[in-house]
């Protein structure tokens, strides 16, 4: 990828120019991680060496922290090795919709917010507002973004679902304790590319004589042409122009419009497939649970992971539900 980097022609295209340099920012990310775990291995190796040939007790402590953080390195790095689905590397788009539970719900949909930008911003993804409805007295009543990085959508997939929250509500006079719902969707940002590859030989082309009006000439000559485009059936006609080359270039860029709408249709058919059922954004629908009142304690309902330290999540600690949600996946494939 660095040699065709080189190439005097890379910039001509400057998306695909963008796409190349991603990849190699990934594949460069991978290898300077594996590197690295294999130094710290080795570093680990030694210091058990040094403390049995020394007889050094003191080690030991250092040792056993040393292994748990590599195991924890390790397992971080595998997952994202694991991450080969076909949309797996593209970037998400996010949404949040509040559900059943009014004001109460809108500020935990801004709580939720919060919660993925800080995520995020600590695996070092872009994230970028696509859409922002600010709630009537406060929070939110929706929000799209969009999540920019390798394998965010890989990662962030695990959080399509109902989020429930049960706590005392700072918005009910009566201290009151409220559940409250949002829904969170997420998507892959697939390539919108406007360039249509045509071939010649996908192509049959007619030449007829002009049925429209247009005077004498327009009806005596073969100026009227018709692309078929054998792949998709797609036909398109002009006969607008006295000239048959104006008329074909016409027709072609009709075809190249036609293809392009198809393409994008396509898309949002494989988005609708990805995107699958939508359950009711209330109870018993819930992925997972965030509990402030009586007790702290965030519990993801498909992996049964639980987590004391509700703060610590809301700050953007998740990784944890992610990495357990996608192992399990991961798991029932195989």
């Amino acid at each position: 990828m660095e040699e065709r980097m080189l190439a005097p022609d890379f910039w001509d295209d400057n998306e695909a120019a963008q796409r190349t340099i991603s990849e190699l920012n990934a594949l460069k990310s991978s290898v300077d991680t594996m590197k690295k775990l294999d130094q710290a291995y080795e570093d680990l190796q030694i210091m058990l060496d040094l403390a049995i040939e020394e007889e050094d007790a003191s080690l030991i402590p250092d040792l056993y922290e040393g292994a748990q953080a590599l195991k924890k390195e390790f397992e971080s790095f595998e997952l994202e090795l694991l991450l080969s689905d076909q949309y797996d590397k593209n970037n998400a788009i996010l949404e949040l919709h509040p559900g059943a539970g009014g004001t109460e719900s809108q500020d935990w949909a801004s709580m939720l917010l919060r919660m993925y930008n800080r995520w995020a911003e600590a695996k070092g993804f872009k994230v970028e507002t696509l859409d922002y409805l600010p709630g009537d007295e406060a929070g939110i009543k929706s929000v799209t973004l969009l999540i920019k990085g390798h394998n965010a959508y890989g990662y962030l997939k695990s959080e399509k679902g109902v989020h429930r929250l049960v706590r005392i509500s700072p918005f009910d006079a009566s201290g009151r304790r409220h559940t409250s719902f949002v829904s969170c969707n997420v998507l892959p940002e697939i390539d919108d590319d406007t360039q249509v590859d045509i071939r010649t030989e996908d192509l049959k082309i007619d030449t007829y004589r002009s049925s429209g009006a247009g005077g004498q000439h327009i009806n005596t000559t073969d100026s009227a042409v018709r692309i078929t485009h054998l792949p998709t059936g797609i036909v398109v006609t002009c006969q607008t122009e006295r000239s048959q080359i104006k008329n074909r270039e016409r027709a072609m860029k009709m075809l190249t419009a036609r293809l392009f709408e198809r393409k994008r249709e396509e898309q949002e058919k494989t988005l609708a497939a990805i995107q699958g059922e939508q359950k009711d954004i209330a109870w018993g629908s819930q992925i997972r649970s965030y509990v402030f009142h009586p007790y702290s304690l965030v519990k993801d309902h498909r992996t049964n992971v639980e987590v004391g330290n509700v703060q610590a999540v809301m700050d953007g600690e998740i990784d944890v539900f992610i990495d357990a949600y996608l192992r399990s996946q991961i798991n029932e494939d195989k």
